[in-house]
Parts: C-alpha cells; sequence; structure tokens
C-alpha cells in the first residue's frame, strides 16, 4: 500500500510554536512547529472529542484548551489526565519548501 502525501502549507509560513490544520476526508490533522521541526497529529482530544488546536504548545507537546489534557507531539501519547487515549499521529515532510502529509 502506497502513502498519499498531501499539502498543507508552505513551511514558511508556519512559525515555531503555530501550527496549520488539514482538513482530509477522514479526519482533521494538525501540523505543529516545534523549533523548525514539524509533527502532525489528528486534532481531536481523545477525552471529549474535540479539537486539541487553540491549546498551548509547550515544548513538544499540545495542551487541551478545554480540559488540560497533554498528548506528546511526537508519539501522539495521553501525556495527564483526564485523557488516557493516543492521539494518532502522521508522517510529516517538507518537499521543496511545502509542508506535506502522509495519510
Amino acid at each position: 500500500m502506497s502513502d498519499s502525501w498531501i499539502d498543507v502549507a508552505l513551511a514558511s509560513a508556519v512559525a515555531p510554536g503555530g501550527y496549520e490544520v488539514v482538513d482530509t476526508d477522514d479526519q482533521v490533522i494538525a501540523v505543529v512547529n516545534v523549533g523548525g521541526q514539524f509533527f502532525a497529529i489528528e486534532d481531536v482530544c481523545t477525552h471529549d472529542g474535540e479539537e486539541l488546536t487553540g491549546g498551548p504548545i509547550e515544548d513538544a507537546e499540545i495542551v487541551c484548551p478545554r480540559h488540560g489534557a497533554r498528548f506528546c507531539l511526537r508519539t501522539g501519547a495521553a501525556l495527564t489526565a483526564p485523557a488516557y487515549e493516543p492521539v494518532r499521529t502522521f508522517p510529516v515532510r517538507v518537499q521543496n519548501g511545502m509542508i506535506q502529509v502522509s495519510v
């Protein structure tokens, strides 16, 4: 099975600590810039099913804006309650200045 890469945004348009969201047919994916390295996760808190974007990004973690659950952007692991299930992660790359995510 081959991966399908989709364009997200120009890498230069996503500042460190910032993010860009892309809506595919199956899910909403957040691509986050952590010190110049990009990580892609499904933009849904596993605690309440709502979006994670809008919450603070601290180091390589995103904090749910409603209940404070923390998720690792590298692995998707749920790091603090009230979330216990990880979020899905996706391969991400930069090709010719464009951030791309594999879905």
